[in-house]
């Protein structure tokens, strides 16, 4: 396979991921309200996960995600943390009135952020079992080189979107005043709420059919 093909097809397969709304997407939107360069910060995060995660997917550990219990495992650790995450947002956004300064979110730093929605998030690695792991295997046939590029690449794709993010978010804050961005935040904490009872929901119900296979 051509080395620019193989590169524009992953340019494109990891732009449609990064791009679909998710909850990094709303965590982006609600520390970007705070840092115009917080998307950056998260993307890095991101990284600490996702390129350690390249190699030991291409060291044979794809499986390992597969796995039911592994599954469940990150499921309800990171439904966990996104419901600790949205109810620390939402408490900070009841105590500020219309009038203040923007909310600050009790969600730590976005580079923790980053690495935290990342090893926890089960459809993230699953991804990376399958989809990337078609990316990455493709890449190494084509030689260390190419590997090395498409996870830069890769990583870059989130680097560029998240920051866009943020930025926009940033500006938001600053043309739509405090209680315009107070709703974009009330929003973003609701999606946070959905996307962890999503996780904590798919995990409970794993967990039960494993429970009913071996009573």
């Amino acid at each position: 396979m051509n080395l620019i093909l193989f590169l524009f097809k992953a340019i494109g397969i990891s732009l449609s991921g990064v791009m679909a709304p998710g909850v990094v997407t709303a965590a982006t939107i609600s520390a970007g309200a705070r840092s115009r360069h917080a998307g950056a910060l998260i993307a890095v995060g991101h990284g600490f996960v996702e390129f350690p995660l390249m190699f030991l997917i291409m060291a044979g550990m794809g499986k390992l995600f597969e796995l039911e219990n592994v599954q469940i495992v990150i499921g309800l650790v990171g439904g966990a943390f996104l419901l600790w995450m949205a109810v620390g947002m939402l408490r900070d956004l009841r105590k500020h009135a219309p009038s203040d300064e923007t909310p600050k979110t009790k969600a730590k730093s976005p580079l923790w952020i980053g690495v935290i929605l990342s090893a926890g998030n089960p459809y993230f690695l699953l991804w990376w079992a399958t989809v990337g792991l078609k990316l990455a295997t493709d890449a190494r046939g084509l030689g260390v080189f190419a590997f090395a590029l498409f996870a830069i690449i890769h990583w870059l794709c989130d680097l560029v979107w998240l920051e866009i993010l943020s930025f926009t978010s940033f500006k938001g804050s600053e043309l739509f005043g405090p209680r315009r961005q107070k709703l974009i935040l009330l929003i973003c904490t609701i999606a946070v709420f959905a996307f962890a009872a999503w996780f904590l929901f798919d995990a409970a119900r794993a967990l039960i059919h494993v429970m009913a296979a071996n009573p």
